[in-house]
């Protein structure tokens, strides 16, 4: 907020000694040409940073987004891998767990280079 105050001081300070309203400022810049050609100058440097900004936090999302995705994927694969181990306690104890098909869903290993390559496919 400080950069707010900061050019309302200024631009107002500007605007006031040049419209000769403070005595004893000589005015320098009647049309305001000059703080035009600034402010101008300014917005250019702000959007800059403002595109440099977005750009960095854009590639921190897709970092997120791909971190969040591996770990996705990893969560599956050991998912996979206790159902398959219940299914080997649910056999030996002689109880049919064949008949819930989420479970035999959830037993099927799913392949993650599959997974990247329909992602990249729908990038395309």
């Amino acid at each position: 907020m400080q950069f707010v105050y900061l050019h309302l001081f200024a631009f107002g300070f500007w605007i006031a000694a040049n419209l000769g309203w403070l005595p004893g400022i000589v005015p320098w810049d009647q049309s305001f040409v000059v703080l035009a050609m600034i402010a101008s100058v300014e917005a250019i440097f702000l959007s800059t940073f403002v595109l440099i900004s977005q750009n960095r936090m854009a590639a921190e999302a897709d970092r997120r987004a791909e971190l969040d995705l591996q770990i996705s994927l990893l969560t599956e694969h050991e998912i996979t891998k206790v159902v398959a181990l219940l299914n080997e306690m649910a056999r030996k104890m002689e109880i049919d767990s064949r008949q819930n098909e989420e479970l035999q869903e959830a037993a099927s290993d799913i392949a993650p280079e599959r997974v990247l390559d329909k992602i990249e496919e729908s990038k395309h």
